[in-house]
């Protein structure tokens, strides 16, 4: 028997809103007045549930939250807390109705070292107020074209179905969520089932058309973003370049990438970084599309709207701190729980199967996202024979100093394996990920890749 299918009985416990093939609609005016009031300015519940377990939310973490060392490093607003309780292989079961499929199989592949640390819930996520008066000024204007393959009406703007109402739209409201230029240096590593490791040094500079100067937003109207990444370390990796340019609908316009090979000091089209083609020096251990939990074209899935749910996610974790090293987090089997936390709220699960007639590696895909956010926070992947193969979390931490959420880490653990990868630490490098950065067009075209290599 499939973890799948020992699992898939608690799966199924799904508040289930909407149904499946709900297609897009325009919102009422009687909706869209919901932005701000009953709703967040981005669409959550804005009230706090029932039982008391998820606070209200009340506009997210000040600026002046904490302070920033010379490295670029905020201090941690929760520091001092303890955890509520720990859930452990012997106890999960209790606390089946607020965790996934993946979670609970983590306890059962790791039953004597996985846990979670619970935490009391804070929504720490707010935005400037230009995003949200963005936000409502938009409202029910985007429409899923394709069959929600891409979306118009849309360009240059942030979370495109504030009120969703199919599980399509969900999706693009991670796709479409509000980012900064960001710079950014951070590691990557695939710890062996033993736990050694050797430690992948990236550097990352990402700009979005809105925020670049030089950018003709009417020529770049299908452009959703630019993006640049070095490889730094080890030596037989340094100096490859990968840029890619992508699209809000990439069937009318396919994403487009480019890698510079250092040894060959050539630069070449790369079809393959899309979808399930192989991930950066990631050993196999991670596709294309795993990327920020999730990112390029969604083309190949039917998106289906499982409902909300109330899940422990991971959550303001301190693994961001410059106190940690990278040796204090990566463990075998799984990261340090030591430095994770986890907190209850409300997620939108999606599900996304393979369309008849595509092909991927992952036949099924189950999303639970973020409601402050619109952010991937779990991640389960199942192969093509309905076994659940990949559980992905991505730790999301608030950047209250620029208002803007990101992932502390990324990881995506392989349960059939035993190892997995971890992206995005960076309490080791020089400067914490810098926000709000100017860049211009001629730095992100294939070009300008040769000089951004090493040698």
């Amino acid at each position: 028997m499939t973890i799948k299918n020992l699992l898939i009985g608690a799966g199924g416990l799904a508040l289930s809103l909407l149904a499946a093939t709900v297609s897009a609609q325009s919102l009422s005016q009687a909706e869209i007045d919901q932005l701000g009031s009953t709703l967040t300015p981005v669409g959550a519940e804005r009230a706090g549930n029932a039982a008391g377990t998820i606070p209200e939310w009340t506009g997210g973490l000040p600026v002046d939250a904490g302070t920033a060392d010379s490295r670029n490093f905020l201090s941690n607003p929760y520091a001092d807390e303890q955890p509520l309780f720990v859930i452990t292989a012997q106890n999960y079961e209790q606390y089946a109705d607020n965790l996934t499929p993946g979670q609970k199989a983590m306890f059962q592949r790791y039953p004597d070292s996985f846990r979670m640390p619970v935490y009391q819930s804070h929504r720490t996520v707010g935005y400037p107020q230009s995003v949200y008066d963005q936000v409502k000024a938009k409202a029910g204007q985007a429409r899923l074209v394709n069959n929600g393959d891409g979306i118009e009406n849309f360009s240059h703007s942030n979370f495109a179905f504030p009120i969703p109402k199919s599980g399509a739209e969900v999706v693009w409201n991670h796709l479409t969520r509000y980012r900064q230029n960001i710079k950014r240096s951070y590691i990557q590593v695939m710890p062996q089932v033993n736990g050694s490791y050797t430690v992948i040094k990236m550097e990352e500079d990402v700009a979005y058309p809105e925020f670049m100067p030089d950018v003709d937003l009417n020529a770049a109207a299908n452009i959703l973003l630019y993006f640049k990444q070095r490889v730094n370390a080890p030596a037989r990796l340094a100096g490859n370049v990968l840029l890619v340019h992508d699209t809000l609908d990439q069937l009318k316009e396919p994403r487009m990438a480019w890698v510079y090979n250092a040894g060959q000091r050539r630069v070449r089209r790369a079809p393959q970084v899309a979808y399930d083609g192989p991930g950066t020096a990631s050993d196999g251990m991670r596709t294309t599309d795993n990327f920020a939990m999730y990112s390029g074209a969604p083309d190949r899935y039917d998106w289906k709207l499982v409902g909300k749910k109330e899940i422990f996610v991971p959550y303001n974790s301190n693994l961001s701190s410059p106190s940690l090293k990278y040796d204090d987090i990566i463990k075998a089997g799984h990261v340090n729980p030591e430095h994770t936390r986890f907190e209850l709220h409300r997620v939108w699960e999606v599900q996304g199967d393979v369309k008849q007639g595509m092909r991927h590696i992952y036949a099924q895909r189950n999303f639970f996202m973020d409601e402050d956010s619109w952010m991937i926070t779990l991640a389960d992947h199942y192969d093509g024979r309905g076994t659940l193969w990949r559980v992905g979390e991505g730790h999301i931490v608030h950047h209250y100093r620029d208002q803007i959420p990101a992932y502390a880490l990324e990881t995506l653990y392989d349960l059939l394996a035993g190892r997995y990868i971890a992206l995005g630490l960076f309490n080791e490098e020089s400067s914490a990920p810098v926000y709000g950065g100017s860049y211009t067009y001629n730095e992100f075209t294939p070009t300008a890749l040769r000089s951004a290599g090493v040698r």
